[in-house]
This record gives structure tokens, C-alpha cells and sequence, in this order.
């Protein structure tokens, strides 16, 4: 039985705050480790670097909100080239919640947003 991605079904967290037993599988999407996090202490279930945006599209972007739209233009189009992580992380949602671990400071302008609308718009095709 399979389920659709549901917006619900997959949460979006920054690093440094503390995992939570409903966190589900915490999967970490940025390219660099966040600066400062132990390990031990970040319970990172999966780390796909791939999803990330690239280093080039990143430092483009800067976090720089007149940047935003096209910064999620950009990275979506850079995630049709990692098809099948995303298929895999796809299917993480569908058995059960789903964490998004980001490391930017803005927790409404940042690659986990991007990466969530497009789970959920794609569903389970």
C-alpha cells in the first residue's frame, strides 16, 4: 500500500534545534555540515548532499530575498538532475514522517522549502 506525499507527512527543522521523537527519518539536505553540530548530537537519519543546491547556485543566491524567486527556479531545474535521490527520498515519505534538515538562519527562504514544495506537488507519481 503506498501513500501520498503529504505536506504533513514531512516537516522542515534547522540543525541546531533538538530532535523529536515525531521528527520521523531526519534527513539532512544541505551540501556542507552544519558548522558547530556534533554528529551524536544532530540523530541524522540520511545525508543527501546530492539534493542540495549547488555551491554555485548557494553562494549565488545568499540568502539574498530579492534572489528568492529565482533562486527556487533555479534549484528546482538543478533537481531534475538527482531524479532518482529524490525518488529515493520520495519514498521515505510515503512509509512514514519525514524531517527536513536545513542549516539556514531563515527557516521561510531556504533550500528545505523548495525541496518540500516539490514532494508534495509531485505526490507519489
Amino acid at each position: 500500500m503506498t501513500r501520498e506525499t503529504a505536506a504533513g507527512s514531512i516537516k522542515l527543522k534547522q540543525a541546531y534545534d533538538r530532535p523529536a521523537a515525531d521528527d520521523g527519518q531526519r534527513i539532512l539536505i544541505d551540501r556542507l555540515w552544519p558548522r558547530g553540530l556534533k554528529k551524536a548530537d544532530a540523530a541524522i537519519h540520511e545525508w543527501m548532499k546530492s539534493l542540495a543546491p549547488s555551491s554555485a547556485l548557494r553562494k549565488w543566491f545568499g540568502h539574498d530575498l530579492a534572489r528568492w524567486q529565482t533562486f527556487q527556479r533555479r534549484y528546482r531545474k538543478e533537481l531534475l538532475q538527482h531524479s532518482e535521490e529524490l525518488d529515493r527520498l520520495r519514498a521515505f515519505t510515503r512509509q512514514g514522517p519525514v524531517t527536513l534538515i536545513f542549516s539556514a538562519r531563515d527557516a521561510m527562504h531556504n533550500d528545505a522549502v523548495v525541496l518540500r514544495d516539490v514532494l508534495v506537488a509531485k505526490g507519489t507519481s
